[in-house]
Protein backbone atom coordinates (compact mmCIF):
# COMPACT_ATOMS: atom_id res chain seq x y z
CA UNK A 1 0.00 0.00 0.00
CA UNK A 2 1.04 3.39 -0.70
CA UNK A 3 0.41 6.58 1.15
CA UNK A 4 -1.88 9.35 -0.39
CA UNK A 5 -4.10 11.76 0.71
CA UNK A 6 -7.19 9.31 0.50
CA UNK A 7 -5.90 6.92 3.69
CA UNK A 8 -6.99 6.83 6.85
CA UNK A 9 -3.88 6.74 8.83
CA UNK A 10 -4.57 5.55 12.65
CA UNK A 11 -1.66 6.43 14.88
CA UNK A 12 -1.86 3.45 17.92
CA UNK A 13 -0.28 2.70 20.69
CA UNK A 14 -0.48 2.77 24.99
CA UNK A 15 -0.88 5.88 26.76
CA UNK A 16 2.93 7.66 26.70
CA UNK A 17 3.73 6.88 23.22
CA UNK A 18 3.15 10.53 21.68
CA UNK A 19 0.33 9.72 19.93
CA UNK A 20 -1.27 12.25 19.63
CA UNK A 21 2.13 14.64 19.21
CA UNK A 22 3.34 12.33 16.15
CA UNK A 23 -0.34 12.28 14.27
CA UNK A 24 -0.44 15.67 14.59
CA UNK A 25 2.78 16.35 12.52
CA UNK A 26 1.88 13.52 10.43
CA UNK A 27 -1.26 15.47 9.79
CA UNK A 28 0.02 18.70 8.99
CA UNK A 29 2.94 17.11 6.64
CA UNK A 30 0.21 15.63 4.29
CA UNK A 31 -2.25 18.23 4.59
CA UNK A 32 -4.85 15.73 6.44
CA UNK A 33 -7.63 16.16 9.29
CA UNK A 34 -6.44 15.40 12.34
CA UNK A 35 -8.66 13.98 15.05
CA UNK A 36 -7.67 12.88 18.69
CA UNK A 37 -9.07 9.94 20.02
CA UNK A 38 -9.39 11.16 23.39
CA UNK A 39 -11.73 13.88 22.56
CA UNK A 40 -14.58 11.51 21.75
CA UNK A 41 -14.66 9.47 24.58
CA UNK A 42 -17.51 9.57 26.94
CA UNK A 43 -17.29 11.55 30.14
CA UNK A 44 -18.09 8.26 32.03
CA UNK A 45 -14.78 6.95 30.22
CA UNK A 46 -12.81 9.62 31.59
CA UNK A 47 -14.27 10.03 34.84
CA UNK A 48 -12.99 5.54 35.26
CA UNK A 49 -9.33 6.39 33.37
CA UNK A 50 -9.60 9.73 36.14
CA UNK A 51 -10.51 7.19 39.15
CA UNK A 52 -7.62 4.89 37.87
CA UNK A 53 -9.97 2.12 36.50
CA UNK A 54 -9.03 0.33 33.54
CA UNK A 55 -11.54 0.36 30.62
CA UNK A 56 -13.50 -2.91 29.74
CA UNK A 57 -14.36 -4.35 25.87
CA UNK A 58 -17.91 -2.07 26.76
CA UNK A 59 -16.75 1.03 27.72
CA UNK A 60 -14.53 1.02 24.38
CA UNK A 61 -17.42 -0.17 22.28
CA UNK A 62 -19.42 3.24 21.58
CA UNK A 63 -16.42 4.77 21.49
CA UNK A 64 -15.18 2.80 18.32
CA UNK A 65 -17.77 2.65 16.73
CA UNK A 66 -17.80 6.68 17.12
CA UNK A 67 -14.36 7.02 15.75
CA UNK A 68 -15.07 4.39 12.65
CA UNK A 69 -17.65 6.66 12.09
CA UNK A 70 -15.24 9.60 11.97
CA UNK A 71 -13.14 7.58 9.49
CA UNK A 72 -16.06 6.59 7.40
CA UNK A 73 -16.99 10.41 6.73
CA UNK A 74 -13.28 11.42 6.21
CA UNK A 75 -12.36 8.33 3.86
CA UNK A 76 -12.85 10.45 0.73
CA UNK A 77 -10.52 13.17 1.65
CA UNK A 78 -8.13 10.79 4.29
CA UNK A 79 -7.73 11.80 7.92
CA UNK A 80 -4.93 11.16 11.01
CA UNK A 81 -7.04 9.77 13.76
CA UNK A 82 -5.42 8.58 17.10
CA UNK A 83 -6.37 5.33 18.83
CA UNK A 84 -4.78 2.94 21.51
CA UNK A 85 -6.45 0.13 19.62
CA UNK A 86 -5.43 -2.21 21.89
CA UNK A 87 -6.32 -5.18 20.44
CA UNK A 88 -7.12 -6.63 17.16
CA UNK A 89 -10.93 -6.64 17.95
CA UNK A 90 -10.75 -3.04 18.67
CA UNK A 91 -8.70 -2.47 15.10
CA UNK A 92 -11.23 -4.76 13.09
CA UNK A 93 -14.28 -2.34 14.52
CA UNK A 94 -12.09 0.80 13.70
CA UNK A 95 -10.96 -0.20 10.20
CA UNK A 96 -15.24 -1.61 9.11
CA UNK A 97 -16.58 -0.88 6.06
CA UNK A 98 -12.86 0.73 4.92
CA UNK A 99 -10.03 -1.95 5.23
CA UNK A 100 -8.39 -1.10 1.94
CA UNK A 101 -7.82 2.74 3.15
CA UNK A 102 -6.67 2.37 6.85
CA UNK A 103 -2.79 2.32 7.22
CA UNK A 104 -1.78 1.11 10.91
CA UNK A 105 1.29 2.83 12.65
CA UNK A 106 2.12 1.54 15.96
CA UNK A 107 4.20 3.44 18.07
CA UNK A 108 6.00 1.18 20.43
CA UNK A 109 8.20 1.56 23.74
CA UNK A 110 9.51 -0.09 26.58
CA UNK A 111 7.86 -0.05 30.02
CA UNK A 112 10.14 2.19 31.26
CA UNK A 113 10.29 5.01 28.58
CA UNK A 114 6.34 4.97 28.88
CA UNK A 115 6.45 5.36 32.70
CA UNK A 116 8.83 7.84 32.46
CA UNK A 117 6.66 9.88 30.29
CA UNK A 118 3.43 9.44 31.44
CA UNK A 119 5.14 10.96 35.25
CA UNK A 120 6.49 14.03 33.87
CA UNK A 121 3.20 14.88 31.87
CA UNK A 122 0.41 17.19 33.08
CA UNK A 123 -3.37 17.85 32.93
CA UNK A 124 -4.47 14.80 31.23
CA UNK A 125 -7.08 12.28 32.48
CA UNK A 126 -4.98 8.65 31.94
CA UNK A 127 -2.94 8.38 34.97
CA UNK A 128 0.68 6.16 34.87
CA UNK A 129 -1.03 3.77 37.43
CA UNK A 130 -3.36 2.55 33.73
CA UNK A 131 -0.09 2.09 31.83
CA UNK A 132 0.44 -1.98 33.26
CA UNK A 133 -2.99 -2.52 31.94
CA UNK A 134 -2.46 -1.28 28.65
CA UNK A 135 0.41 -3.26 28.25
CA UNK A 136 -1.06 -6.54 29.23
CA UNK A 137 -3.85 -5.86 27.00
CA UNK A 138 -1.91 -4.66 24.06
CA UNK A 139 -2.14 -6.77 21.17
CA UNK A 140 0.93 -6.09 18.51
CA UNK A 141 -0.89 -5.06 15.23
CA UNK A 142 0.27 -7.66 12.14
CA UNK A 143 0.07 -5.31 9.94
CA UNK A 144 1.16 -2.33 10.70
CA UNK A 145 4.48 0.20 11.02
CA UNK A 146 6.00 -0.28 13.45
CA UNK A 147 8.15 2.68 15.24
CA UNK A 148 9.91 3.33 17.84
CA UNK A 149 9.16 6.20 19.93
CA UNK A 150 13.21 7.25 21.07
CA UNK A 151 13.96 9.03 18.22
CA UNK A 152 12.67 12.65 18.32
CA UNK A 153 8.95 13.50 17.19
CA UNK A 154 10.14 15.01 13.27
CA UNK A 155 12.44 11.70 13.31
CA UNK A 156 9.64 9.64 13.62
CA UNK A 157 7.46 11.26 11.23
CA UNK A 158 10.15 11.16 8.32
CA UNK A 159 10.39 7.49 9.13
CA UNK A 160 6.73 6.77 8.53
CA UNK A 161 7.33 8.98 5.03
CA UNK A 162 9.92 7.16 3.95
CA UNK A 163 8.50 3.75 4.73
CA UNK A 164 5.42 4.44 2.82
CA UNK A 165 6.84 6.76 -0.05
CA UNK A 166 8.94 3.97 -1.11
Amino acid sequence: MTLTNKNILFVIGVSGTGKSTIAQLLAEKLNLPFFDGDDFHSEANIKKMSNKIPLTDEDRYEWLVTLNKLAVDNQETGAVIVCSALKESYRKILENKIEEKVVWISLESSFELLLERLQKRKGHFMPAELLRSQLDTFEPPTKAIKISIEPSPQEIVDQILREYRN
